[in-house]
């Protein structure tokens, strides 16, 4: 792994045991974040996004299985795989908040109404930098200034009920943000807040961002946030990436069913007022006990009988960085996979009819 890739997932499988079979929200997801970069994480609720995250810090639920590496690159230590890593341990509970933080997606519930926004943010201060009380209050109190928080000093000791929803999420970035981390995970930070303080928190982030030279980790359902804050997006789809590239990539050539499914769902400025949104039809299905075949086969409307229901689509590269799962796409590195797959389920039917 290069200097500039501060974290490497690589084969990231979660596994819950039910009483009715094995859930695997999250099968095989490989991506990695340069320093200083925004990846953008897209796709519809249940597709396995807020897991994979947790997987990163291993908060996810004890009856979560994780399998496959997390090596991030951290700059007094070197690499580190994450899930080697004992979840209660100190060396884990050190990165977590000092170099990896998180936004947690619903600001109203992220604070314990037990204790004041100053005292919380205080907590991390006081765990990773300073054990002075003094200096860890002047630190923590800078960072809500920062983050665009007025009156600092009558907020700090107020309590979460009374704060609105905008100011809630700046003191949950201030909380994020106070160890200056290398790499922040935002999991859908603005679903929560009308389109103004929205924008606001997004022009914060990016400021925040610039300022420390910090990767994101930016999980969303939203394309507009996407097109605004992130320099490359993969689209995720029942626990598996179905496609990845830079934003730019993705927002003139969207390769995927499923990715040109959300582009056409998302109204475009200067559209006709009569043209219906696009919707593709059915829901994500539950990633229980799934069968060997492509996991958009159901709802997808350029799928090939034969092929897309007995073999389960690769992420291959076209070009430059731009990666596909889809054996109906028509570029060169697609088609080569179609044809390897079909060969593969010729020879599978005839070794069963010979046995």
């Amino acid at each position: 792994m290069d200097k500039d890739t501060i974290l490497k997932v690589s084969d990231l499988h979660v596994d819950i045991k039910m009483l009715e079979g094995k859930l695997t929200p999250v099968r095989g997801v490989n991506f990695e974040i340069k320093r200083g970069e925004t990846l953008g994480l897209v796709g519809e609720s249940g597709c396995g996004k807020s897991l994979t995250c947790k997987a990163i810090l291993s908060i996810n639920d004890k009856k979560c299985r994780s399998t496959g590496s997390i090596i991030f690159n951290n700059e007094d230590e070197g690499e580190i795989d994450l899930l080697k890593l004992d979840p209660k341990g100190e060396k884990i509970r050190d990165i977590r908040g000092k170099h990896i933080s998180m936004i947690f997606q619903e600001p109203m519930v992220a604070f314990s109404p037990m204790y004041t926004i100053g005292n919380q943010i205080n907590e991390c201060t006081r765990l990773h930098i300073t054990k002075d009380r003094k200096k860890s209050k002047e630190i923590s109190m800078e960072m809500m200034r920062k983050v665009g928080i007025a009156n600092v000093e009558k907020r700090y000791n107020q309590y979460p009920h009374e704060f609105s929803g905008g100011m809630l999420q700046r003191a949950l970035i201030a909380m994020a943000l106070v160890c200056n981390p290398s790499l922040l995970i935002a999991d859908e930070p603005t679903t929560a807040l009308d389109v103004t303080i929205q924008a606001q928190i997004l022009e914060l982030m990016k400021e925040l961002q610039k300022t420390y030279n910090m990767a994101i980790l930016f999980i969303t359902h939203d394309l507009g946030v996407v097109a605004k804050m992130c320099d490359r997006v993969a689209v995720m789809y029942l626990g598996k990436i179905v496609e990845s590239g830079t934003a730019e990539e993705i927002y003139a050539n969207p390769q995927h069913p499923y990715t040109r499914g959300l582009m056409g769902s998302v109204h475009k400025i200067g559209g006709k007022k009569t043209e219906r949104l696009f919707s593709i039809d059915g829901t994500v299905p539950l990633a229980m006990n799934l069968p060997k075949r492509c996991g958009f086969y159901d709802r997808c409307d350029v799928r090939i009988e034969g092929l897309c229901n007995n073999a389960d689509p690769e992420l291959v590269t076209t070009d430059g960085q731009h990666q596909i799962a889809c054996f109906a796409c028509k570029n060169e590195a697609c088609q080569k996979m179609r044809k390897e797959a079909e060969k593969r389920i010729v020879l599978e039917k005839t070794a069963g009819k010979e046995a």
